[in-house]
């Protein structure tokens, strides 16, 4: 990897404000390095998670500690007018309820103290083709599940040697085997949400007699921790009922269930609200880090543009602690800088104001 021109290339991603273009770089640097070079790096090879490991390795090393959390999540960026390819192509966004073109992508987000790192991500490529049952139509399938790419993260992050205590994600890896893997292989602690029909045994007589009952028909008060067992998962987990109000005034519940014995009710919804910063990665990768502002045509190149603009992020994160500046702070900071600068330039090249112009 050319890390000087993968340096200057993430720069670009954080400073520019329009399509990112190897052509918009070499126009930047006045020739400096030319458009060719930038498109030989984005081409060469694919860059993958084991990369990026070694881009923020070093900085992870210095915030690191035990009570770290794993954040897990996928997001769609959508390219609706980029031609199709095992890369880019239709994936369902539960979101929205209905298939979108894009990027379907996994991140692996440390976050301690108040530093959010991804330190791992996969890329769904959807390289085998089968006919729909319902439709007869042809379509985009992969050869491995998320959950499978769930499970491969978690573990890579284990044998990087990464401390954390926690595994945080929402319902759709909440699977039993996903449960049993962090706990059995990984000997970590998890909390993640159940849903409503989900269902569990409150004794282990009952599990054996295979006795369940959905979560939401459960007599739980919020805030308060039952022990329950969830369908094939051999082990005992705490489960608990928060209740909350919406936006829009209506009332929600969410379940979770945790691993971790000793925690309370108020520490399990505290620890979890953690995964809110998995969000807020996805909106400040695609708005600040040019994630969305990519013309690439090849799959090379779209992978490698992600890749960038993931290192991008682990750059503003850097300078979010350095300068107490949040992303989209930053950001607006270089864009009046931009503007300054554009309106310096404009003075130089017609310094006589327009009105004194014109009458004279």
């Amino acid at each position: 990897m050319d890390k000087a021109l993968l340096d200057l290339y993430t720069d670009y991603l954080i400073s520019s404000f329009q399509l990112t273009t190897a052509t918009g770089m070499a126009h930047l640097l006045d020739g400096a390095i030319s458009h060719d070079k930038i498109t030989r790096f984005l081409s060469e090879r694919e860059f993958s998670s084991s990369d990026l490991w070694q881009i923020v390795k070093p900085l992870v090393r210095q915030v690191e500690r035990p009570d770290g959390v794993l954040i897990i999540d996928d997001s769609i960026e959508e390219k609706p007018y980029t031609d199709e390819n095992a890369l880019i192509c239709w994936h369902f966004d539960h979101t929205k309820g209905h298939s979108v073109k894009g990027i379907n992508f996994l991140t692996t987000l440390y976050h301690v103290g108040d530093i959010s790192l991804p330190v791992a991500f996969d890329l769904v490529t959807k390289t085998e083709m089968v006919i729909d049952p319902k439709s007869g139509n042809a379509r985009r399938t992969s050869t491995q599940t998320k959950n499978e790419r769930y499970r491969a993260m978690l573990e890579a992050c284990v044998d990087n040697q990464l401390p954390f205590r926690y595994v945080l994600n929402d319902s759709w890896y909440a699977s039993a085997q996903n449960m049993k893997f962090v706990v059995r292989r990984l000997k970590k602690q998890f909390i993640m949400p159940l849903k409503s029909n989900r269902k569990v045994a409150l004794t282990l007589a009952a599990k054996r007699r295979g006795q369940y009952t959905a979560v939401e028909s459960l007599t739980l008060e919020a805030g308060t921790v039952q022990q329950v067992y969830v369908e094939e998962v051999p082990f005992p987990l705490q489960l608990t009922k928060q209740v909350f109000i919406n936006e829009d005034r209506s009332t929600g519940t969410l379940y979770l269930v945790t691993s971790d014995s000793t925690l309370r009710a108020d520490q399990m919804v505290h620890i979890y609200q953690k995964r809110w910063k998995v969000e807020e990665y996805h909106k400040s990768l695609k708005q600040n880090a040019s994630l969305e502002k990519s013309p690439t045509r090849t799959p090379t190149t779209q992978r490698n543009h992600f890749f960038a603009a993931v290192c991008a992020f682990v750059k503003l994160e850097g300078l979010r602690l350095k300068t107490k500046l949040n992303h989209f702070a930053l950001k607006s900071k270089l864009y009046v800088s931009a503007l300054q600068s554009a309106y310096g330039e404009l003075q130089k090249l017609a310094p006589d104001p327009f009105l004194k112009a014109t009458s004279a």
